[in-house]
């Protein structure tokens, strides 16, 4: 039962991504370009509703679907770290056309193509996996 909460949730997020052309690879480069506008309202809409929400959990200590009591722990700020995993995760959605939230949408919508950006997510993960010990955390 409760995989399927998450199952009509993913659903609904992959509808709402398609329909507002968040998942678009035309959006996508227009906002690589500076051209427009519209990807960093969405963003800036998801940041928006994100601190929003984690106010609300905080303040009114909301629980998980599990019952759990929802914690945030605080994490040292390493400027490299956020840097340099920015930059990578800029240029894979670059080249890709696609952030990890839209590849499964856009899988969804027939282009089949997003199987091969999905595979090279998976293994690069695998090599994130392989190297972590020695990264900067």
């Amino acid at each position: 039962m409760k995989t399927s909460i998450y199952l009509v949730i993913g659903v609904i997020f992959g509808i709402t991504m398609f329909k507002s052309e968040a998942a678009s690879w035309f959006r996508i480069y227009e906002m690589f370009q500076f051209q427009s506008f519209h990807m960093y309202g969405i963003i800036g809409v998801a940041l928006g509703l994100g601190l929003l929400m984690t106010y609300v959990i905080k303040r009114f200590n909301v629980k998980s679907f599990y019952g759990k009591t929802l914690q945030f722990k605080a994490k040292d700020s390493g400027f490299k770290r956020y840097l340099i995993g920015g930059t990578l995760f800029g240029l894979g959605w670059a080249l890709a056309g696609a952030c990890p939230g839209p590849m499964y949408t856009l899988i969804g919508s027939g282009y089949v193509s997003m199987i091969i950006v999905i595979l090279a997510a998976v293994f690069g993960t695998y090599i994130y996996g392989r190297l972590k010990t020695k990264l900067p955390h």
